[in-house]
């Protein structure tokens, strides 16, 4: 069982993660709704993976996945992205991020990706 931090500015994407993370017997130890809530939960409670948005206010997915493997490199991350983000998402992968998952979430892909990182 994986401690695992939700970050997501829209609540209902929130909830639907969630609920799949937890049928997988997984643990959702906090959720962020900016990249500035995420580094300070990051820090605050040392999660097992991160499941990061990409599009968010105050600070975005991107930047907030920066900062956080600047501070602990062996973060593993997995972005969440919507269709037709694919030049961000590279660069989420070039900067450090282990795998990502394509909005609207697919349980099995999720469920998939998040075993695969944890591994």
């Amino acid at each position: 069982m994986a401690r695992i931090l939700i970050v997501d500015d829209a609540k209902f994407m929130r909830v639907t993660l969630s609920n799949i993370l937890q049928k997988g017997d997984h643990e959702i130890v906090g959720e962020a709704e900016n990249g500035t809530q995420a580094i300070q939960l990051f820090e605050e409670l040392s999660p097992d993976l991160v499941t990061m948005d990409i599009t968010m206010p105050e600070m975005n997915g991107l930047d907030a996945l920066k900062a956080i493997k600047n501070k602990a490199p062996q973060a593993k991350i997995i972005m969440c992205s919507a269709m037709g983000q694919q030049k961000m998402v590279v660069e989420a992968i070039e900067a450090g991020a282990k795998d990502f998952i394509v909005k609207p979430f697919e349980e099995s892909r999720v469920l998939e990706a998040i075993n695969r990182v944890l591994g």
